[in-house]
């Protein structure tokens, strides 16, 4: 009997059980067109919640990566000593070029700077804008500075003893190069010139001082390092001219300030710090070459002799230097408006 009660009350359970089933999926059964809204809702959700948390990270990488990239250039002065490198290389590779400091602009990024500076021409007796130079830096790499130049007579993007119009007496290039006295013949007097001198024998820079007197100013000469006089297959480098400015410039912030140093000391300097990043002042330069750690030494024992110069005047005194023998051949640069006082 009470076997037969308890298996009564079994199936009863059982069968109040499915029908409570039944009950609820029939209660709870979503329509197609609801599955689906509910299904693009959560996609919806998912992805603004990735969105969020991108955008999060992002937010907090930006400031770690732009902090590491100033303590990258901060940490040991790295930032000034690449621009020192970009400025002193303009100074002794382009004939006649000078900054303004105050003109230099800096821009860092990430693990990347940007140097922005504007070059000058001293014609006559005033500083010319000359063109702007634009160097990138990824970490301490340079790229090849994109340059706008101003001048009529801009020297070549690449520099070589062939195309700088300034020869060295005895090497190869000079030989069938042409002078512009004839140019210079038809500039009217009213105005001064920039001219490019080659000379047929080395000489001291102060010689050349002597020679001129005191109607024309030596701007830039272009020293004698033992390999101007060779060609190509000789050297095997491609080298352009290297010299530094003659006159003192009286501004602090030059290296050619005159203050501690004679210039000629400076332009030694000079070669010895642009020695040790050689490859970063050669990506600057236009240079193919500077192959300073065989001028140098050269340099040192011979002695300052320089083989060319930049010079600049009224344009009547400058036509007067054709009557002198020790020029061989004269290359015309720029001319401005009358300034000389």
């Amino acid at each position: 009997m009470d076997k037969e009660q308890n298996q009564n009350d079994k199936e009863l359970y059982q069968s109040f059980l499915n029908e409570s089933m039944q009950d609820y999926g029939k209660s709870h059964i979503i329509p197609k067109k609801n599955q689906k809204r509910l299904i693009k809702a959560g996609r919806n959700h998912a992805l603004r919640t990735n969105i969020m948390i991108s955008l999060a990270v992002l937010l907090l990488i930006v400031p770690v990566l732009t902090l590491s990239s100033y303590l990258y250039y901060a940490f040991g002065g790295k930032a000034n000593h690449l621009i020192d490198i970009a400025t002193k290389t303009i100074y002794v590779t382009e004939p006649n070029m000078s900054l303004e400091e105050m003109e230099l602009e800096e821009d860092i990024g990430f693990f990347t700077m940007n140097v922005y500076f504007d070059v000058f021409k001293w014609i006559g007796k005033e500083d010319y804008k000359a063109g702007a130079y634009s160097v990138r830096f990824a970490l301490s790499n340079p790229n090849i500075p994109e340059r706008d130049m101003k001048l009529e007579r801009p020297l070549p993007n690449i520099g070589g003893m062939e195309t700088d119009m300034l020869y060295h007496p005895d090497g190869p290039y000079g030989k069938t190069a042409y002078s512009d006295w004839d140019i210079l013949k038809h500039l009217p007097d009213g105005t001064v010139g920039e001219i490019y001198l080659s000379l047929d024998r080395l000489m001291k820079p102060e010689e050349i001082e002597k020679q001129l007197g005191n109607k024309v100013e030596v701007r830039w000469v272009a020293v004698d390092t033992g390999l101007e006089d060779k060609s190509l297959y000789e050297a095997e480098y491609s080298v352009a001219p290297i010299g530094y400015p003659l006159q003192i410039d009286s501004t602090t912030w030059s290296p050619f300030n005159g203050r501690d140093k004679s210039n000629e000391e400076v332009f030694l300097d000079i070669l010895h710090f642009l020695a040790k990043d050689e490859k970063t002042a050669e990506k600057i330069s236009r240079a193919r070459s500077l192959v300073l750690k065989e001028r140098i030494p050269y340099i040192e024992k011979n002695g300052i002799h320089v083989y060319g110069a930049v010079v600049t005047g009224p344009t009547s005194e400058l036509r007067k230097l054709k009557d002198n023998d020790w020029i061989r051949t004269m290359k015309v640069g720029e001319v401005k408006l009358w300034n000389w006082k």
